[in-house]
């Protein structure tokens, strides 16, 4: 099962519109070479923007969180978010988020985690370029009081005894940590505890009296769209930004040659990329980059192979992406903070079983047989979100709808999900949906090797207008 379309065909299709014009000439007032094919500028651009798309979003994001949160200062939110959050698409509301922005260019840092006796979490780390680098949990570690310390890539030291050391290879990372609640009074009384327990602080400070900042939060910022001024951002500003970010964040040694490529225009650690460098067809084009690399990674454009409608992420690199750059793009501006599939995956679905967008001006059902549930290790929910991958205002509150809910099965252990408008009379098994285009969300946390290996598959959204 594949859960995007293949990298080649998105590169090729950005390759193409950025090439598809007259022959350009480079500006000989600037310092590129002239051997540089003039064809080629566009497209190298445009790869080089889709690489460089994680990295501007994880810090635009990190300079969000800093205006309220110190940076390696824990910030445990204690409830989930609601419709006016903006902050990140597609947030759960399964979980209590604890979320810290790492700085390890100074020195390292000691991650502690307490006994969750038993209770599902997870603390994926990612680098500044979102690949998940570690995943200290219930699933990896267990559930036992554990300490880690986490370096950033220049640090040359010795890892404290009894510590398990986790190398981030970028200096900004951030981890997106999540507990599993059960209802608002299980938050309050088991997980508030567990999170107080998450802490971190410099190594040099260890094993001293210091009690590490935290900030709580009642309720979830709200944060600006961070994919709206992503898109907004003119070329030169994207690729100077993403040129300042890599002198502390370096690519990895897997990305030397898409870097070589990216150099000749510009785009490498340190160096000034300048529009005036190309004629004015060039810039022309090459101004055109973020609004069609931004059309051709929508998901609602996107032809995939669906299985029940669904896209399935157990054929993709989610969360570790390697040189999987489109992906690793997408997946910022839609999923950001994804985990790694053995953690969780998410089938994600936008139409129905005849092929047609989901919307509120049809009533729906999702019929799950006795027996197939989603197959998990911890829990699972279905989430729905707007056209832009956010919450929705409703009459009830909710957002997502799973098996800690109070749900009504049928007489012959079956199981409905309603999802429309208007409440169907069966409140328990109700996802409220918005009047316009929506999509949805399974999560599978700690999913077993049937969701894993394909062998279950989510069963269709069917039209249900009766």
């Amino acid at each position: 099962m594949k859960y995007l379309p293949k990298s080649v065909l998105l590169i090729s299709a950005v390759v193409f519109i950025f090439t598809a014009c007259s022959s350009n000439q480079l500006n000989t007032q600037g310092s590129l070479s002239s051997e540089i094919p003039a064809d080629s500028i566009p497209s190298i651009a445009g790869k080089a923007y889709i690489f460089g798309l994680p990295l501007v979003i994880m810090d635009l994001t990190k300079q969000e969180v800093l205006k309220k949160t110190p940076v390696n200062t824990f910030r445990h939110i204690r409830a989930f978010p609601d419709a006016d959050f903006r902050a990140v698409v597609r947030p759960n509301a399964d979980t209590y988020y604890s979320t810290a922005e790492l700085d390890l260019l100074n020195e390292p840092l000691v991650l502690s985690v307490p006994n969750t006796h038993g209770r599902y979490y997870l603390l994926p780390i990612l680098d500044a370029y979102t690949n998940v680098i570690n995943s200290p949990g219930a699933r990896t570690t267990g559930t036992e009081a554990k300490n880690f310390l986490i370096t950033g890539p220049a640090w040359k030291g010795t890892v404290p005894p009894k510590m398990q050391h986790i190398a981030s290879p970028t200096n900004m990372a951030w981890i997106i940590g999540r507990t599993q609640v059960n209802s608002k009074e299980d938050g309050e009384n088991v997980v508030y505890k567990i999170q107080d327990g998450f802490k971190l602080m410099p190594l040099s400070t260890w094993g001293k009296h210091i009690v590490p900042p935290v900030l709580d939060l009642a309720t979830i910022p709200k944060g600006e769209n961070i994919n709206k001024i992503v898109s907004k951002m003119p070329i030169d500003s994207f690729f100077n930004y993403m040129n300042r970010l890599m002198l502390e964040n370096p690519p990895a040694a897997t990305d030397k040659k898409a870097m070589e490529a990216f150099a000749k225009i510009g785009v490498s650690p340190g160096a000034t990329f300048n529009l005036e460098n190309f004629n004015f067809i060039t810039r022309f084009k090459l101004k055109k980059i973020p609004e069609v690399v931004f059309s051709k990674l929508d998901p609602t454009k996107i032809t995939a192979k669906r299985v029940n409608g669904w896209r399935v992420t157990t054929g993709k690199p989610i969360g570790f992406y390697g040189t999987d750059y489109p992906i690793r793009a997408f997946i910022s501006l839609y999923g950001l903070g994804a985990n790694l599939p053995a953690d969780a995956i998410y089938p994600s679905c936008e139409t129905d079983e005849a092929g047609m967008p989901l919307t509120g001006a049809n009533s729906y059902m999702i019929h799950f047989e006795k027996g197939q549930l989603p197959p998990v290790k911890a829990f699972w929910s279905i989430s729905l979100y707007d056209k832009e991958g956010f919450f929705i205002h409703n009459p009830i509150h909710r957002y997502a709808i799973g098996d800690r809910d109070k749900l009504n099965f049928n007489s012959d252990g079956s199981l409905d999900i309603f999802i429309q408008t208007v409440s169907p009379g069966k409140d328990n098994n109700w996802l409220p949906a918005p009047k316009d285009n929506f999509s949805l969300t399974i999560r599978l946390f700690w999913p077993t090797e049937d969701a894993l290996k394909g062998k279950w598959t989510p069963p269709s959204v069917k039209k249900n207008n009766s």
